[in-house]
């Protein structure tokens, strides 16, 4: 018996030591090394899988976007161009423009490196997450791209990050080829996919310009917390996420649920003129499940011209893995109802359905008459 309890224990040590996330280091020539204390045995290589279609990262957050918070902290060199624009909206432009340094881009490019090492830079994210994906866009670097890249990743305490040297990082994503003024989209190890992250360190090699960062993922948030009040269950911060749409020609969906009112008509979700049958909808996936809707908040802040005709919001209850059924079981919560331009309209009490105050939803689907620019969008409901 005592024996057949040592072999248990034994193999539960080996199950637990040989699936931790391995730490792999990498050195200033841009390759990895393992801990010593690793055998060829126990080390399982990180994987990346490239993604062809953006769609696939369409259900996810950019947790290091500028209107989030994100923000660069600090980086080895930024002479031609600013760490900074790596979070701003957009892939970045180009032009003719020169500053005393060279030609302006628009992204962060170091100068041409003439000793060893690499460059790099660290972020910090605007929502903390999971992190499943990334790209890394080198839009408009064509001559001084650089040809590899990797990702590291950090979970920091708030408040904790003002000594950069001192965070402990993992390397999430290895070292990767880089085409120029291309996006390269791809999902990184499953292993990490339980791991909450605030920062994360950018590697180049050994030197170049990069446009823009993408890091995409789940919000890590704790609604318990928030227990027994009223709380926006579309926003972004509290695990809303807009999932699919009809269009988003001039503005993306994911400004709908974006902190804040929009600061003008291009942060906001806007569809390109219909011309036929029809109408806009936008589906969203709630961060907790509500089973009654205090109120509704449809803002058309800065759409004058442009705004719908009128709205509609319907509900629906979905398991996780809704595949097809998101098509299907949508009842009303607001009947269409006209709206104004450049105004934040509320609608609670009778206004709404008593679908919508007496019964399950965990995705919200505003309907928009023919077309036409939402700035925000909420749900509050009881948690």
């Amino acid at each position: 018996m005592r024996n057949k309890l040592v072999l248990l224990l034994a193999l539960v040590a080996l199950f637990v030591y040989s699936a931790r996330a391995v730490q792999v280091v990498i050195n200033e020539s841009g390759q990895q090394t393992v801990p010593s204390s690793l055998t060829s045995k126990s080390y399982n290589p990180l994987t990346f899988t490239p993604v062809a279609d953006p769609k696939e990262f369409s259900e996810m957050v950019d947790l290091l976007q500028e209107k989030l918070g994100g923000k660069c902290l600090s980086c080895t060199d930024e002479f031609f161009a600013e760490c900074s624009n790596l979070v701003k909206p957009g892939r970045g432009i180009t032009n003719n423009e020169y500053t005393e340094n060279g030609k302006w881009m628009d992204g962060w490019e170091s100068k041409r490196k003439r000793d060893a090492g690499h460059d790099s830079a660290i972020l910090k994210l605007g929502l903390a997450g999971i992190i499943k994906g990334v790209d890394i866009d080198t839009n408009n670097f064509i001559g001084n791209y650089p040809y590899y890249a990797s990702l590291d990743a950090a979970n920091v305490e708030e408040g904790k990050d003002t000594d950069v040297q001192s965070i402990e990082w993992t390397n999430i994503l290895p070292k990767v080829p880089l085409k120029a003024t291309s996006q390269h989209l791809l999902k990184i190890d499953p292993r990490f996919y339980a791991t909450k992250f605030t920062h994360v360190k950018l590697h180049i090699y050994p030197d170049g310009g990069v446009a823009r960062l993408r890091i995409y993922g789940d919000v890590t948030y704790d609604l318990r917390k928030a227990s027994g009040s009223v709380v926006d269950v579309a926003a972004v911060q509290n695990g809303g996420v807009a999932i699919a749409c009809s269009d988003q020609h001039f503005g993306v969906k994911s400004n709908l649920l974006a902190p804040g009112r929009g600061v003008n008509m291009g942060d906001g979700w806007e569809t390109k003129r219909r011309r036929g049958a029809g109408n806009d909808w936008v589906i969203i996936k709630l961060g907790a499940t509500c089973t009654e809707i205090d109120k509704i908040e449809v803002d058309t802040a800065h759409f004058k011209g442009n705004y719908p005709d009128t709205c509609s919001v319907e509900g629906n209850y979905l398991e996780d893995s809704h595949g097809a059924d998101i098509a299907l079981g949508w009842q009303e919560v607001l009947p269409k109802t006209k709206l104004q331009a450049h105004t934040q309209h509320y609608f609670s009490g009778k206004q709404l359905s008593d679908y919508a105050r007496n019964t399950k939803i965990n995705y919200v689907r505003l309907n928009i008459f023919p077309d036409g620019g939402v700035s925000r969008f909420r749900v509050w409901c009881k948690v």
